[in-house]
């Protein structure tokens, strides 16, 4: 199978995947949400992953969605790369409230030179959703 088939099979998978993910399964959605986020990072979509920031998006509490973008477009610039390797993730819905959802994960980030930044050990990361309509926006990240 070619890269662009393989691609193609992908994003048709992916696009059924979200399709199936409407109001009625918040989970299924964040789940969705998350893997998105992944791949907008990976595929290297400045754009698309500020659509995913929530208008408050927050980063380890003080930074902003500015920052976000700043730090998006020199490490895409840096690294001809970007892999995202999730080494655990778990997604949950509020059940108190149904339009919080969080996300906790253990990730690598590695590019074409090794990893981001030189770290062998998995980032512990939180990231904090609020659902808008039918998406589901980043409010919150925090890493360690």
């Amino acid at each position: 199978m070619t890269f662009n088939r393989r691609s193609a099979v992908f994003a048709l998978s992916t696009s059924f995947l979200l399709a199936g993910c409407g109001r009625d399964d918040p989970q299924a959605s964040l789940e969705a949400a998350v893997q998105q986020l992944q791949d907008h990072i990976e595929a290297k979509k400045t754009s698309a992953v500020m659509d995913m920031l929530h208008t408050r998006f927050r980063a380890q509490a003080e930074l902003d969605r500015e920052w976000a973008q700043k730090t998006m477009t020199l490490m895409f610039l840096r690294f001809p790369q970007v892999k995202v390797v999730a080494v655990t993730r778990r997604s949950q819905v509020d059940p108190a409230t149904p339009l919080s959802g969080q996300t906790e994960a253990q990730v690598l980030l590695s590019g074409a030179q090794g990893l981001i930044p030189e770290r062998v050990t998995p980032y512990a990361i939180t990231l904090r959703w609020r659902r808008e309509g039918d998406d589901w926006k980043l409010l919150d990240l925090e890493w360690q």
